[in-house]
Parts: C-alpha cells; sequence; structure tokens
C-alpha cells in the first residue's frame, strides 16, 4: 500500500500529436512498469501530481497507490524517471515503476548538511559536492534524507560517501570513495597561513 492514492488514466493514443492534445487539457503522458507485468500506457493530471510531490516529505520516493481502471488500481509505484521542459521545468512525462514492498529497490535520496563547520567559522568555505546517495533498500524504508552533521569539519576537512553514517538495513550503492563535501581555505587565508610560516622560520636578526 502506498503513502497516497494518486488517480490516473489507462492509454491508448500515442505520438507527439496525442501528447500535445493531453497536454492541452492539463494532462500528460507516463507508464507503469514492473511487477512482472508489461508496460501500461497512462495519462494523468499534471497538476495534481506536481502538488503531491510538493507536499510529500518523501519527494519522488513518495509510495503512491494508483487508483483507476483494473489494469492500474491498487499498483503501488515510485515515479522513477520524471521528464521536464529544459526551460520551464514543467513535467512532460513520467515512468513510475511497480514495487513490491518485500524486495529492495535503488533509489536517490537526497543529503542533508546541518551544522556549521569550525572551518566555515575560522573564514573556509563549505563546498558540498555530492547532493544525492544511491541506496538500495525495501520500498517502505526509503529514508527522506540522509541527514550530515558537519560541525566538526575544520580547514582543508574532506567527507567521503564512506565517512556516512546510514540507517540500518540499508545499502550505499555510492562509490564510497565519492567527496560529499569539503571545507575549501580561501587564497587570501593560505597566503596568509604561509607568510606566517616563512616568519617563523627565519632566524632571527642579531643586534649589532
Amino acid at each position: 500500500m502506498g503513502d497516497v492514492t494518486f488517480a490516473v488514466e489507462s492509454r491508448k493514443t500515442k505520438g507527439k500529436g496525442a501528447a500535445r492534445r493531453l497536454r492541452q487539457q492539463g494532462h500528460v503522458p507516463g507508464i507503469v512498469y514492473g511487477g512482472g507485468r508489461g508496460a501500461t500506457p497512462i495519462s494523468f493530471d499534471v497538476a495534481r501530481f506536481e502538488r503531491l510531490l510538493a507536499t510529500s516529505h518523501s519527494g519522488v520516493n513518495t509510495l503512491i497507490e494508483l487508483s483507476g481502471d483494473a489494469a492500474i488500481s491498487g499498483r503501488t509505484v515510485i515515479a522513477k524517471e520524471l521528464q521536464r521542459e529544459p526551460v520551464r521545468g514543467r513535467i512532460t512525462h513520467v515512468d513510475f515503476y511497480e514495487v513490491d514492498l518485500t524486495t529492495k529497490i535503488e533509489v536517490e535520496v537526497p543529503i542533508h548538511l546541518t551544522g556549521t563547520p569550525i572551518g566555515v567559522v575560522n573564514g573556509g568555505v563549505l563546498d558540498q559536492q555530492l547532493r544525492e546517495l544511491d541506496l538500495m533498500c525495501l520500498p517502505n524504508a526509503i529514508p527522506d534524507s540522509i541527514e550530515v552533521d558537519v560541525t566538526a569539519m575544520d580547514l582543508g576537512s574532506t567527507l567521503h560517501v564512506s565517512d556516512l553514517k546510514i540507517p540500518e538495513g540499508i545499502d550505499v550503492q555510492s562509490e564510497p570513495e565519492l567527496t560529499v563535501a569539503t571545507v575549501l581555505i580561501p587564497r587570501g587565508l593560505r597566503d596568509e597561513a604561509a607568510a606566517g610560516a616563512g616568519d617563523a622560520a627565519a632566524p632571527a636578526k642579531s643586534e649589532s
């Protein structure tokens, strides 16, 4: 069973002309696949789907129970792939993947950094290089996000995927050596440190 219910309709027409007519009615095409069944073409109200994504804490990883005709109704899915217009970002097509609640699936989950690093307090800049983590987990155990406390990161510190704390029962698919975040040392700060080190190493002048 899904977290929310969403109404869709079976679709028999295909092609650009049919998709254009759907969009004129406020609908977009999509497909439902997986679950050991063939792909089922569908259409749905795109504004309602956008609201579903915006109001659900899990976003695209929300478990959705579809309602509609006999070929669709009761199937639990996630939005596996969203296609959007390149300029306006409007949804133009969605692939819904039917899940088995007893079988792990691969999902992308956002990484959320919390806290202010010590290195930032000391003049550094926090650079988050990885914003999503590939995980393998049961559909009803998908975390909303991976929370990472970066308070202890100092100047020059780097956080890797292998350093993250992941809930039990969830497998990380992302490469462990990938950099999640680092505290960059601004050039001016490096120059000051180098100048200070040079002054400390220089021999003291003797008084004549």
